[in-house]
């Protein structure tokens, strides 16, 4: 990738937000309340950053509407219920200087909307971002729309966007949507997983996002 990029996209919870405990231990009380034979943490690790839909059907596959529908209540119970997530160390501050880089900042997520916003409200977040999607609002990762809708709606070509995530399913997204890529280690997938789909980088944590892409030219290093 070469050149001045415009707008960055990114994944939620594992990138921006230390939530893997939170989704664990909700997806194992669902299945617990639904009478479903337990699942290890591999199993319901491996789920996180698909929208809930598609997460239910990897879990439990061959299952109705109204199943899905009582997993999903059953799920955001014990969501709303439970302490809220923290976010990654420095994540305020590498949004606060890729914004003065004048970039648009956007957030592609497996959530739903309710609770992308509440997570935004929670943070003091939903300043810093542009744009947002979510998995019921268009068709989960890998699927691009997320990202398409994005891009469409802020003008911004793929050449000029980089998806930044922890998952396969985000890398996976940008790959199909035409955009460049960076992996964080933060999450749940391994990096020999994410370096898979060619990510520009693999970073050990997301604030060393941007002194590195000052080191690569995509941003100015004297700002």
């Amino acid at each position: 990738m070469t050149g001045k990029i415009k707008l960055i996209v990114f994944d939620w919870d594992g990138t921006l937000m230390d939530s893997e405990v939170q989704i664990v231990t909700c997806l194992r009380a669902a299945i617990a309340d639904l009478g479903l034979g337990p699942m290890d943490d591999h199993t319901l690790r491996n789920v996180i950053g698909l929208g809930l839909r598609e997460a239910i059907d990897t879990l439990v596959p061959g299952r109705d509407e109204r199943f899905h529908q009582t997993f999903v209540d059953h799920y955001r119970k014990y969501w709303f219920q439970s302490e809220a997530s923290l976010l990654f160390e420095g994540v305020p501050e590498v949004l606060d200087s890729l914004q003065q880089q004048h970039l648009l900042l956007g957030v592609a997520t497996g959530k739903a909307r309710h609770g992308l916003e509440r997570v935004l409200a929670e943070t003091g977040l939903a300043s810093c971002f542009h744009a947002t999607r979510c998995a019921d609002e268009a068709p989960s990762k890998p699927n691009p729309q997320m990202l398409l809708d994005i891009m469409a709606k802020l003008n911004v070509l793929p050449a000029e966007t980089l998806m930044v995530g922890d998952t396969e399913y985000d890398m996976e997204m940008a790959t199909n949507a035409g955009a460049a890529k960076i992996a964080v280690r933060t999450g749940v997938h391994s990096e020999e997983r994410l370096q898979r789909h060619a990510p520009l980088v693999c970073l050990e944590r997301l604030t060393d996002m941007p002194e590195w892409m000052a080191e690569a030219g995509l941003i100015d290093s004297h700002e």
